[in-house]
C-alpha cells in the first residue's frame, strides 16, 4: 500500500515507519521535512493545500498537540492543532476517491477524564480540559460525515489509546523512572489503583491490522491486555534498575491531609495531583481484538514495559 503518515517524525510515527516500511510505500506529512529512513518523501502542510502530494491508499493521522501536564499551553492551541488539522486532512481524505482508509489517533482522555469500572467505546464522552475536548471535537467532525464515508466505500478508524510507551518515548513514565532511580520512596503504596498502558508494539499491530484486514469502521480503544497498579509499575522499574522497591503504605487519610495542605501552600502534591496518581483508569481492548480476530495482543503488558524501561537506561 501507499500510506501517508501525518506527524511522521513523532514517537508513534517513527515506530510505525519501522513497522510498516518493509511491505509498504510510506510518505510523511509534518511541520518539518527532513529525510527519514523508510519514508520516500515528507511533505509540508502547505503542499497538502496545493495538491502536490502523491496519491495514496490510506492515511494515518498522528499529528497533534500532546497533553501538557504542566498546563502551560493556551486552550486555543489544542483546537488549532488537534481539531482544525484533523478537519483539513479528513476533508482531503474524503475528496480523493483512491484513499480508502483513514486512521485517526484520538485519546482515551477524549472519552473520559476518570473511569469508574472499565472504559468501553459506548461511553458518553465527557472530556475535561482542552486536550480531551479538542480531540472529541475532531472525532465528532469525522463521525458527522459517516454517510459520505459509506457512500464512497471508505473506512475510518478512531483509536483511543491509553498512555503509549516504548523505546524513545518521552513522557510521564520517564518522570516516574527518574524518581525511582534516585531511590526516593513511593509514599502512596496504600492506594491500589490499576491503569491501562499501551505498548507501541501493540499500537503498530493494530494499525497494520485495520489497514490489511476487513475491519468495520468505528471507534476502538487501544491498550494492553492487563492493567497494572502503580505499585506494580514501580516494582517493574526497580527490577530494570536492579534495585529493591521502596514502597511506603502510609495511611490514606494522612496522605489526603498532606495533599490538602499542599494545595493551600501550592506544593507539588495537592488534591488534584493525588487523584491523578492514585485513581483507576482501566480501558477495555475487547472490541479491537474481536475486530482483528485475536484473543490477545501480541505484547504482554509487563514485557512491553520491560522493553521501554530497558531503553531508559
Amino acid at each position: 500500500m501507499k500510506i501517508l503518515i501525518t506527524g511522521v517524525h513523532g514517537f508513534v510515527g517513527s515506530n510505525l515507519v519501522k513497522y510498516l516500511a518493509d511491505k509498504n510505500e510510506l510518505f510523511g506529512l509534518d511541520i518539518i521535512a527532513p529525510e527519514k529512513d523508510g519514508v520516500i518523501k515528507t511533505y509540508s502542510w502547505s503542499e497538502l493545500e496545493t495538491g502536490k502530494i502523491t496519491d495514496v491508499d490510506a492515511i494515518i493521522h498522528l499529528a497533534g498537540k500532546a497533553h501538557d501536564t504542566k498546563n502551560k499551553n493556551a486552550a486555543d492551541v489544542y483546537f488549532k492543532v488537534n481539531t482544525e488539522l484533523t478537519k483539513k486532512i479528513f476533508d482531503y481524505f474524503l475528496a480523493h476517491d483512491r484513499i480508502k482508509k483513514f486512521v485517526f489517533f484520538s485519546t482515551a482522555k477524549a472519552a473520559a477524564d476518570k473511569v469508574d469500572g472499565v472504559l468501553t467505546e459506548d461511553v458518553v464522552p465527557a472530556p475535561v480540559g482542552p486536550y480531551g475536548e479538542s480531540k472529541i471535537a475532531a472525532e465528532k467532525y469525522i463521525l458527522n460525515k459517516m454517510e459520505d464515508v459509506r457512500s464512497k466505500s471508505k473506512d475510518i478508524y478512531i483509536f483511543r489509546p491509553c498512555m503509549i510507551h516504548g523505546p524513545g518515548n518521552k513522557g510521564n513514565l520517564n518522570l516516574l523512572y527518574g524518581v525511582v532511580k534516585k531511590g526516593i520512596p513511593w509514599p502512596l503504596g496504600a492506594f491500589e489503583n490499576r491503569r491501562t498502558f499501551t505498548s507501541i508494539e501493540n499500537i503498530c499491530f493494530a494499525v497494520n491490522g485495520v489497514l490489511t484486514k476487513e475491519v468495520p469502521s468505528g471507534i476502538y480503544n487501544m491498550g494492553d491486555d492487563e492493567a497494572l497498579s502503580t505499585n506494580e509499575l514501580i516494582e517493574e522499574i526497580c527490577k530494570s534498575l536492579g534495585k529493591k522497591a521502596h514502597i511506603w503504605k502510609l495511611p490514606k487519610g494522612l496522605m489526603n491531609g498532606v495533599a490538602k495542605i499542599g494545595g493551600l501552600l501550592h506544593l507539588p502534591l495537592d488534591p488534584e495531583r493525588l487523584r491523578k496518581l492514585t485513581e483507576d483508569y482501566v480501558s477495555s481492548n475487547a472490541k479491537i481484538k474481536k475486530a482483528l480476530g485475536v484473543d490477545k495482543m501480541p505484547v504482554d503488558a509487563r514485557e512491553g514495559l520491560k522493553v521501554t524501561l530497558e531503553s531508559f537506561r
